[in-house]
């Protein structure tokens, strides 16, 4: 395939501004959505199954993609989330042992559109000076002024509820049944490391659909309850914010994570706003103020929490700050067991400087059981 004259692509921005390129595996194809970059250097199958990144074409800044292949086991969801992906230099052949495929077959499965040997320096430098913007990516060259109708009619992601597409119909059972925990989690986008990580520290999960009520959740007699990452506008999801607050009103444990921290931000009453450009790569630096020491975390969101209203809300402390923009990276709800982060302290390939948040949100279930026994 590397061999034969490729197919011509391009990435065309909603504000008209074209990125030429080429085809990867030649396939032939138009795909919209609102173009982002990723700075990860590893990860890149993670982040194509990550459900936060649905609706979105993914830039990847690192030079190569694809030279380790791909696994089956190195999947946040069962298939490709992302709408396409735009890259520098695509690796048609890999280099490693424990590898099952090529990413170009992985891509092909998953029938996503890709194109590469775009100036990807250029396209992030725009894209931070402009914004995260729609954009459609598609080898019909010679077809721009309809492709910029069709672009036109692509809804903006600032509204936009996107949970109900990746969030599962129906709820189901992860771990042990006679495992030391039960955990109610509500699923809006959410990644298996994280079910593997509750998992790991002694849980049994019941994994519920994005607007399920507080009710049939508590029916399953939590010791925590989780509410999860995602993709899109936090502020449409009516259920999950209603859902929340009863969460909060309990004293049982609660733990979010990026759009679930959203979530319960939006449940005591704090705004949220679409970012310029989001924060998304695992080399953002986080300071928690609890204990003065610094993190290097993994992060995908395009959405934050409004920092003034936390701050003034006499019932709420902000915990982390992100140290490249001073925006909320993670909050607790004061008298309540019920905190969150803007950041993924699940991420695979890693960091794993947050991973002991799992560890606080045990201590508390263990903490509570404690005090209701006695």
């Amino acid at each position: 395939m590397k061999y034969q004259v490729r197919k011509k692509a391009l990435l065309l921005l909603a504000d008209g501004t074209i990125f030429y390129g080429k085809a990867v595996g030649n396939k032939e194809g138009t795909s919209f959505g609102e173009v982002c970059f990723n700075t990860g250097t590893t990860g890149y199958q993670e982040i194509f199954t990550d459900p936060s990144y649905f609706g979105q074409l993914m830039v990847t800044t690192n030079a190569h993609i694809g030279n380790y292949g791909t696994n089956k086991e190195e999947v946040e969801s069962e298939s490709i989330k992302i709408s396409g992906l735009i890259c520098r230099n695509f690796s048609y052949e890999y280099s490693r042992p424990i590898a099952d495929a090529s990413l170009e077959t992985f891509l092909a499965e998953n029938k996503l559109l890709a194109i590469s040997d775009v100036d990807t320096r250029a396209l992030v430098s725009y894209i931070r000076d402009n914004g995260a913007m729609n954009a459609v990516i598609s080898t019909d060259v010679d077809n721009i002024e309809q492709l910029k109708r069709q672009l036109a009619k692509v809804p903006s992601m600032k509204g936009l509820e996107l949970a109900s597409k990746v969030s599962t119909q129906e709820p189901y059972f992860i771990g042990d049944e006679n495992a030391s925990y039960r955990i109610a989690a509500l699923d809006i986008g959410i990644k298996k490391n994280i079910l593997r990580h509750l998992v790991k520290r002694g849980a049994y999960i019941k994994v519920f659909p994005y607007n399920t009520s507080f009710e049939e959740m508590a029916a399953f007699s939590p010791d925590g309850y989780f509410i999860s990452n995602g993709p899109g506008d936090p502020e449409p999801l009516t259920d999950a914010i209603a859902t929340a607050k009863k969460m909060i009103e309990t004293d049982i444990p609660v733990f979010g994570i990026c759009l679930g921290h959203q979530v319960i931000a939006l449940a005591n009453g704090i705004s949220t706003y679409k970012m310029h450009n989001g924060h998304r790569g695992i080399n953002h630096p986080i300071l928690n103020l609890l204990t003065g020491k610094g993190e290097i975390t993994s992060q995908n969101h395009g959405f934050a929490i409004n920092k003034e209203e936390t701050e003034a809300n006499t019932d709420l402390e902000i915990t982390h700050v992100h140290l490249n923009d001073q925006t909320v990276a993670g909050m607790r709800v004061k008298g309540k067991n019920v905190f969150s982060v803007q950041y993924h302290p699940e991420a695979s390939p890693g960091p794993h400087d947050a991973e002991y948040l799992f560890d606080q949100f045990f201590e508390m279930i263990k903490s509570v059981s404690k005090e209701s026994v006695s």
